[in-house]
């Protein structure tokens, strides 16, 4: 029969504290701990009653399970060290946890009086609709008062936002003239430290630094040597990360409760004053295996797992106070029997708790739509960025690009909190010069280049949105996205779901992409598939054609980004940015003017274009972007066989305005979906089955792109949809009634 390991390492701490002998108790609390500490006795009890808190939590997880009430038994039991850690720091400095820190967690409640902790977890671990944080949806540590947004991951994919919540931070405060001393700090596993998510935030942090950048952060590697069954090398975590330029490292002992405190102050201290990136390496062990279903004797001996059990840090807290006279053995037992019965009495109530019960509680914290107001300055200043020429009264028509950068302008303008970052946005311009002259209009505070690394860009947004910024960060190329998608998946796209929408990550994504470049730069440079974006739940995805479109498309998710905390992503086609001629050379018809600064695209607004009689359509055409262009050039021709075709601009990609779109497909009764995309990774399967599911009597052909990467030079024409594809698969259509 298996040992419960929870039970033995649960009688070895009550064995433990029953082999000390009483001494004469001290009441100097204010004095230290113990002779040459900083911690005072004071502070180490408090610490102590946290760390008794976060291990009867992992108790409880484990019985709560046998009972089959539990859903999550990833304890931190053996990580109680990071109480300490928590308690060098003050409440409300952002802190971005590991799913090991419940030390940390509890310990913070007693630094913000009015809050709860332990309940808090409890209700999570049965999945109550109740639990404060995530109603129910994920065990997690997360608590708007106690300034710790809510993290899932196991991956260390909390690195990245935490370094963007840090430069934010300093870089607010200087936009605002004020001071913000906070510090943020971001805990994560020794596995995880070797995850290139980790390895990239890091490095970035000493990138900036090393620039003179203020990043006030301390990342918490708690190292047990494990990840899950793999051994993290011995001294490996000290030798990776002692060294990094810009980076101070500081080594603390997480089974000794003074230690690490003395250490985490030193780390708080150094980044507060400094404002500069720390590592603090806090050594830990792990007890009960990785989860309440991890049997450790598969890859660890016994032996092994007796000496982990031996190096218990409970066990060293209560000898520590034991021996120098704060709390008698029969005290340690007390409170360790208190804290036992508190958590069962939650546990009991936990389990009398609502729970999730309709597929609209589970999603009702993804985005919800109500209305929004442009961000519009005043005149005044939009004529001091403009230099006296506002740009929507002037009679010349432009290109995308100009049109975005107008947009851009405005924005920023509007709102003293938007900030445009990523790859050569500054100086440069950008690679197709949509930022250009920004950095010059509001400075290389506001508008600035970042490391060559997507993950990092987008971590800095998303904590940036936490700091009170409101990001706008650019991707170079679609295809540099995907090693980075997790960012807007696992973090920003979850966090109002994981938090009920007490948190949420306001930015506009915009990403140039697509293809149609005439066969330049080969696949990295022409990606044309979306499905990895419009996957991720409530996540807003508008692709303009026009620069018209563009400029109030761009705002109406400014709008949402700001007043709803929405994620956005403005994807836009790299091969309409300076075009401007539809029909022949000259004649300009892709050049538009700028919109008043107030008019905002609705997300059900579809562009409607009809080339010969508007009443009488014989076929719809729906298309997008390049595909648009396109499609308006092929019905322009047949017009002047005299057939008639309604084309449509989708314009939004996720949602699919599919309401919209139905009056116009129904009119014809025979629809061409045209979708420069990859056939499996685009919307012409969705857009169809959407329509057909309204009106079974259309007729729907579909056009896409071949499901393969791009090439070089003329063969990518062979792979991408073409002018001929689309008038014939027109032509199909009008020659069967």
């Amino acid at each position: 029969m298996a040992v419960a390991r929870d039970a033995l390492v649960d009688n070895n701490f009550s064995n433990f504290v029953r082999s000390f002998k009483a001494r004469a108790l001290r009441d100097d609390l204010d004095q230290p701990v113990r002779a040459g500490a900083k911690l005072t006795a004071r502070r180490a009890l408090a610490i102590f009653q946290a760390q008794l808190t976060s291990r009867h939590c992992d108790l409880l997880a484990r019985a709560l399970k046998r009972e089959g009430d539990c859903y999550y038994t990833i304890g931190s039991s053996g990580h109680e060290g990071n109480a300490a850690v928590a308690m060098a720091f003050r409440h409300d400095d952002p802190a971005f946890l590991h799913y090991r820190s419940g030390g940390f967690f509890c310990a913070r409640t007693l630094q913000a009086p009015g809050t709860e902790s332990a309940f808090d977890v409890v209700l999570g671990l049965v999945a109550s609709s109740d639990e404060p944080i995530a109603g129910g949806r994920h065990k997690v540590f997360g608590s708007v008062n106690l300034h710790v947004p809510p993290q899932t991951s196991t991956i260390a994919s909390q690195l990245p936002k935490a370094l963007g919540c840090a430069v934010a931070i300093d870089r607010r405060a200087r936009f605002n003239g004020l001071e913000d001393d906070r510090v943020v700090v971001c805990s994560f596993g020794d596995a995880s430290a070797n995850h290139s998510t980790a390895s990239g935030a890091i490095h970035a942090a000493g990138w900036a630094a090393f620039q003179n950048v203020p990043v006030p952060l301390v990342f918490v590697c708690e190292d047990n040597g494990l990840g899950i069954s793999v051994r993290t090398p011995t001294g490996w975590i000290a030798a990776a990360y002692q060294n990094r330029a810009g980076m101070h490292y500081i080594a603390a002992d997480g089974l000794d409760m003074a230690d690490t405190w003395d250490r985490a102050a030193e780390a708080v201290a150094y980044a507060r004053e400094k404002r500069r990136p720390v590592f603090l390496h806090v050594r830990t062990v792990r007890l009960l295996g990785h989860a309440g279903s991890d049997v450790e004797l598969l890859y660890r001996s016994k032996k092994e797992i007796e000496q982990a059990e031996a190096q218990d840090p409970l066990m060293a807290s209560a000898a520590l106070l034991i021996r120098e006279g704060w709390l008698t053995p029969d005290d340690v037992l007390a409170m360790y029997e208190e804290t036992r019965a508190t958590l069962r009495r939650m546990g009991d109530e936990a389990k009398r708790r609502a729970k999730i019960t309709t597929r609209s509680q589970v999603m009702e914290p993804l985005f919800q739509e109500r209305p929004v107001a442009a961000m519009v300055a005043p005149e005044a200043r939009r004529l001091e960025v403009f230099k006296n020429r506002l740009p929507e009264l002037e009679d010349r028509t432009q290109r995308l690009a100009v049109q975005l950068n107008r947009t851009l302008t405005d924005l920023m303008a509007a709102e003293d909190r938007v900030i445009v970052f990523g790859e050569d946005v500054a100086r440069k311009g950008g690679v197709y010069h949509v930022t250009a002259d920004l950095m010059k209009r509001f400075g290389v505070g506001r508008v600035f280049n970042t490391l060559l690394d997507e993950q990092s860009i987008l971590g800095m947004a998303i904590g940036a949105g936490h700091a009170g910024l409101l990001p706008f960060p650019e991707i170079q190329y679609l295809a540099y996205l995907m090693n980075a998608i997790d960012q807007l998946r696992g973090e920003a796209g979850s966090m109002q779901f994981f938090s009920q929408g007490q948190y949420a990550n306001p930015m506009v994504v915009r990403i140039a992409g697509l293809a149609y470049q005439k066969g330049f730069g080969g696949h990295f440079h022409n990606d044309n598939g979306i499905a990895a974006l419009r996957e991720i739940p409530g996540l807003l995805i508008g692709c303009p054609s026009r620069g018209d479109d563009a400029a109030r498309m761009l705002r109406a998710m400014a709008a949402r980004a700001q007043q709803l905390g929405r994620v956005c992503v403005l994807l836009e086609p790299i091969a309409l940015y300076h075009t401007k001629d539809l029909h022949e050379e000259g004649d300009g018809l892709w050049l538009t003017t700028y919109p008043a600064p107030d008019a905002l695209m609705p997300l059900d607004e579809v562009g409607v274009y009809h080339e010969g009689d508007p009443e009488a359509p014989a076929v719809t055409v729906v298309s997008y972007a390049n595909g648009l262009w396109m499609s308006l050039r092929v019905a322009h021709r047949l017009a002047a066989e005299g057939h008639n075709v309604r084309v449509i601009d989708l314009r939004w990609l996720a949602p699919l305005p599919i309401e919209a779109i139905l009056p116009h497909a129904s009119a014809a009764g025979k629809v061409l979906v045209v979708d420069e995309c990859r056939a499996n990774s685009g919307i012409a399967d969705h857009l169809a089955v959407e329509l057909h599911a309204r009106d079974s009597s259309l007729k729907i052909v579909r056009i896409t792109g071949a499901d393969t990467y791009v090439p070089l030079g003329a063969a990518a024409n062979l792979v991408l949809v073409q002018e001929p594809e689309i008038e014939a698969g027109l032509r199909t259509l009008l020659e069967n009634s």
